[in-house]
């Protein structure tokens, strides 16, 4: 297989009025794949190697707010138009004008959107963990506060500074090892006058799916920029729903198929798997093939092997048609 023995290439790439790190190995068809919260473009050790060892060219930015890319403070820059728009820069800039794409927890959200703006950008998608659900009636925010209260860790990540405020009780590595290793009710709600972060426990030892070593290199980017650029992932939820109204209806046709780890937070609380079987989510996404496999949020890293798998089968049986 190619790509086993090469070196992760880094550069800098201004996409979108920001400069965005990004990392590439292999050659061959291109597959962009897309972190989410509170990730980088590390969390994908495990399938950069194994795409570029079947023969693919791997590409994974760091998303606005993260890592070795520009994090601007205002959560009005978060929006799914800068998001998806500086990925679609970034394909303009390596002359990509069609590409797989891999996306997991925001990730997956923002290669949902990819698809419904530029769906002949899109040859083939794979999302990890996130359905696309239609626009609500009712603004998000309000939507969440009514259904779960405060305690729920979208509504704490609304207000600037307050989980940032929290998160910084503790050092950068702890706060990722609450995250990836959660071990708490569904849904992801903090008791009365508790916040988030510290109702989640912090474990004793890694499972052997996070690396140390790259555990403490995401944490250094953490310590340097802070949480607050992919807070403001959550703060724009609002301004995003006011601004896809148009979308409202659309259906996503691009070839997909949907992962989704049985032990997922949401799984039960949000009718994950009741709606992704369901026939609303059928007709939104009508070329759609839905994989529940043994896993949590980050079955990218947990459940790796398997989830590689559901990948590269799904991409080279799209190359052959």
């Amino acid at each position: 297989m190619s790509g086993d023995n090469e070196e992760v290439r880094h550069k800098r790439v201004f996409s979108n009025g920001i400069w965005i790190h990004v990392a590439e190995k292999g050659q061959g068809p291109p597959v962009l794949l897309i972190h989410g919260f509170p990730q980088t473009w590390l969390s994908w050790t495990y399938q950069i190697d194994c795409l570029a060892g079947h023969g693919f060219r791997v590409i994974v930015p760091d998303l606005r707010g993260y890592g070795d890319s520009d994090s601007p403070s205002d959560p009005a820059s978060y929006t799914v138009f800068h998001l998806v728009g500086d990925l679609v820069g970034l394909l303009d800039h390596l002359g990509l004008d069609l590409v797989y794409v891999v996306g997991h927890d925001w990730g997956a959200t923002l290669a949902w959107l990819l698809c419904m703006f530029r769906p002949e950008r899109v040859k083939g998608l794979v999302n990890l963990g996130i359905p696309y659900r239609p626009q609500s009636q009712q603004r998000p925010s309000d939507l969440l506060n009514d259904m779960f209260g405060d305690g729920l860790y979208i509504s704490q990540f609304q207000e600037p500074g307050r989980a940032e405020k929290s998160f910084a009780k503790y050092d950068c590595v702890t706060v990722l090892k609450k995250c990836l290793l959660i071990n708490a009710p569904d849904p992801l709600v903090a008791p009365s006058g508790v916040e988030i972060i510290d109702s989640l426990e912090t474990p004793s030892s890694l499972p052997p799916w996070v690396p140390e070593e790259e555990l403490q290199i995401t944490a250094s980017k953490f310590e340097k920029n802070g949480f607050t650029g992919p807070l403001n992932y959550y703060r724009a939820m609002d301004l995003n729903w006011e601004l896809l109204g148009a979308w409202q209806g659309v259906k996503i046709k691009v070839p997909t198929k949907l992962i989704i780890g049985d032990k997922d937070m949401g799984v039960q609380s949000f009718g994950t798997l009741d709606y992704v079987n369901g026939e609303e989510f059928k007709s939104i996404v009508p070329n759609i093939d839905v994989v529940v496999i043994d896993g949590h949020h980050y079955i990218h890293m947990e459940n790796a092997q398997l989830v590689n798998h559901e990948i590269v089968s799904f991409i080279k049986n799209l190359d052959l048609e």
